[in-house]
């Protein structure tokens, strides 16, 4: 007689060694993206700096019928399979090496390949932007007063690398400055200049 392979489906991964606390999360994560890979047509690799949760309770709203999975990449990558033995489908072990090390995650879904990348290629969130963004704009102010300060944030704003001076009250630019610049990534005064200016990016 010829033995039947073991079908992908019910391989089983051991996490870890020891049951640790955490663990019961771990295997709740990896059985729903197995849920999802028999359920699903398609599956797609999304990246995403900095994502906070407003937005990304927005997405998953507008995409109730569909279902994604954001950070968490090892245990992601051990649900689908990191190598071909293990991968649940043919493939997937090449989706969960592109998974480790990412900031991002998986969308699975039945919807058309066109309408996904439509989403994504127009989807735009603007937030006040952290530490490590990369700046989407550049930012400059001119010399001059600076409207809506209050005059004792002027030590602060100088603390924060403004050059600033109290001008009968107001708080004065002594010359022209930039706050930040396309493509590079916003140190924490930076991003709280911005936060103070109330300037919102692009994620």
């Amino acid at each position: 007689p010829v033995a039947m392979p073991k079908s992908k489906r019910v391989q089983k991964i051991t996490l870890s060694k020891a049951k640790a606390k955490g663990y019961d999360g771990k295997e709740k994560i990896v059985d729903e993206v197995r849920q999802c890979v028999e359920r699903y047509s398609s599956v797609y690799v999304y990246t995403a700096e900095n994502m906070r949760n407003a937005p990304l309770k927005q997405i998953r709203a507008q995409w109730a019928d569909s279902r994604f999975f954001y950070g968490r990449t090892k245990q992601i990558a051990v649900a689908i399979g990191r190598t071909p033995e293990s991968e649940m489908r043919e493939g997937l072990s090449r989706i969960a090496r592109t998974l480790v090390g990412r900031e991002g995650g998986l969308l699975f879904t039945n919807r058309p390949r066109e309408e996904v990348m439509r989403f994504f290629r127009e989807y735009e969130h603007r937030e006040h932007a952290r530490s490590g963004f990369v700046a989407t704009e550049t930012r400059n102010l001119p010399a001059g007063p600076l409207s809506g300060f209050a005059h004792s944030l002027e030590p602060y704003l100088r603390k924060l690398g403004l050059p600033t001076k109290l001008d009968l009250g107001v708080i004065t630019l002594l010359g022209d400055y930039t706050v930040c610049t396309a493509g590079e990534r916003l140190t924490p005064d930076q991003a709280k200049v911005l936060q103070l200016l109330d300037v919102k990016m692009a994620a």
